[in-house]
């Protein structure tokens, strides 16, 4: 892989892909009830993901379309493959955030009808943090073509140290951000809808939903620190970087209404997402000496999340029924 930084994508087609995703932020928010608070249920939850999961399908056969007419036809193949790669391993690694959410809410016991709205904030500040780090990576690497071998030994430790405390149980009474929050902050004892502040008495107060948005907006930037140095195992197109991790994260919402209550059904999830970091990472400290095809990558990583999500359910349905309780 070339560690120069090129692209095809001009001017209009990063305005228009902006565009886009302003647009289906505003629909979400005005149009399809993002502001009122709700119950998303599995049915609509579904639905946004298919909805999704076929929009990054679509856009990647017009990526197909446009540089099959504009720039030949292996230009085309090997862009979109590069695009589809991207976006199964960030869609992939953000199935971690999914876990995080669920500790974030179950331990504030956030009511169900007031998780979407905070979600949707999350979305938004994931996209800016993500936008910042696609930069300062992509600039990294065209100034420091050595950087993607740092990039490559951080993700393999990662999905090392993942592999060991995969069974540790995340603390979050313990957490430092949240325990300076809470020495620093005026916090309500309980919420007030999806309000982050209020005034009592002329006072201003947090909300425990304040809290709860800045832990998953923490949350956000430590995974995009394992999540942007993987697709340089991929590309280092800045378009591409940019489209698919944009696409995982606007789906990530929707992923997490539909599986959040089968969150624990998925226990053998994190194994494989660690052992797709190990394998990003030593691709790329192996490319001085090998050279993956895209189409393997892309195998490679579906396979080995379809083996862990199967092993997940295959497993969870064998546990064995305590004495005196119906299956």
């Amino acid at each position: 892989m070339s560690a120069g930084v090129q692209t095809f994508a001009t001017a209009p087609m990063w305005a228009g892909f902006v565009g886009f995703v302003l647009a289906m932020l505003a629909l979400d928010l005005f149009v399809f009830g993002g502001r009122k608070a709700h119950r998303v249920h599995v049915k609509e939850a579904l639905a946004w993901v298919i909805a999704w999961c076929l929009l990054a399908v679509s856009f990647a056969g017009l990526l197909w379309w446009y540089l099959n007419g504009t720039q030949g036809a292996e230009v085309a193949r090997t862009k979109t493959l590069e695009f589809l790669a991207g976006y199964l391993i960030e869609q992939s690694l953000s199935v971690d955030n999914m876990f995080v959410f669920v500790m974030i809410f179950s331990y504030f016991a956030v009511p169900p009808e007031l998780q979407r709205r905070v979600l949707l904030y999350g979305v938004l500040g994931a996209i800016v943090m993500r936008a910042t780090m696609i930069l300062a990576g992509v600039w990294l690497v065209q100034q420091f073509a050595w950087i993607l071998y740092v990039f490559g030994a951080f993700l393999a430790m990662t999905g090392i140290k993942m592999l060991i405390f995969a069974e540790a149980e995340p603390d979050l009474e313990s957490n430092p951000l949240l325990r300076w929050l809470r020495r620093h902050l005026r916090i309500t004892p309980v919420f007030h809808g999806e309000r982050f502040f209020i005034r009592q008495n002329g006072v201003l107060w947090a909300t425990p939903m304040f809290l709860v948005l800045v832990l998953i907006e923490a949350s956000d930037v430590v995974f995009a620190v394992d999540s942007i140095p993987a697709i340089f195992a991929v590309t280092t197109d800045p378009f591409i970087v940019f489209t698919s991790n944009i696409f995982a994260i606007m789906g990530l919402r929707a992923l997490y209404f539909l599986l959040a209550d089968m969150a624990d059904r998925f226990h053998l999830l994190k194994y494989g997402l660690s052992i797709v970091l190990v394998f990003i990472g030593g691709k790329m400290l192996a490319m001085p000496w090998f050279h993956m095809p895209i189409q393997w990558s892309l195998s490679i990583v579906g396979s080995i999340i379809l083996i862990s999500v199967v092993a997940s359910l295959a497993l969870s349905k064998r546990k064995p029924v305590p004495a005196g309780e119906k299956p």
